[in-house]
């Protein structure tokens, strides 16, 4: 991994992005999403992760995030990715997937082409983390993440999307409890 993206800082929030390789569109049965969210709470509960800002896309996840605790956002986000491959490709093997040939083939050609990983290779390699030191740049990367499934065009209102924060912001309840940054 590049010496440029390391959540040198252990204090510090970062926006990070883990994408699926291949940018294959993984996220797109409720099961599916399931496994993200309740791995995120139990990194929020037994880890130390602190959420301020999140979006699950269908290849893609967004988090606005810190580590407070025993574990560093590195050790974290490696824990969550080795979990949530693994529940997600037990999931496809055992649910009615459509694509399911076609997705094990995908990630299992991966553990060949890159010699990393068991089986099966779900997520890319790193995590991509920015650390978010000014109030624009937290302001940037929060906005970024809610209008995401704008952009996609999946909802026409950030809080009308289900697997994000934007919800939290506009005064609702979602899936997940986070933390304001403002």
């Amino acid at each position: 991994m590049s010496k440029k993206y390391k959540a040198r800082n252990p204090d510090g929030i970062y926006f990070i992005t883990s994408t699926v390789i291949g940018w294959v569109d993984v996220f797109i049965r409720k099961e599916y999403f399931d496994i993200i969210i309740q791995s995120l709470k139990h990194c929020q509960e037994n880890k130390g992760l602190t959420i301020y800002a999140y979006v699950i896309m269908t290849s893609h996840l967004h988090l606005i995030v810190s580590a407070d605790g025993d574990y560093s956002l590195s050790d974290i986000m490696r824990d969550f990715k080795k979990y949530t491959s693994k529940a997600l490709v037990k999931s496809i093997q055992e649910i009615n997937e459509s694509r399911k040939v076609w997705m094990l083939k995908k990630f299992e050609y991966e553990v060949k082409r890159t010699g990393r990983g068991e089986y099966f290779k779900l997520w890319q390699d790193g995590y991509h983390p920015i650390e978010l030191i000014t109030p624009k740049r937290m302001q940037n990367c929060l906005d970024y993440i809610h209008n995401n499934p704008i952009e996609s065009g999946f909802v026409d209102e950030p809080e009308d999307y289900t697997y994000s924060s934007a919800k939290n912001y506009s005064g609702n309840k979602a899936l997940l409890d986070i933390v304001f940054l403002m």
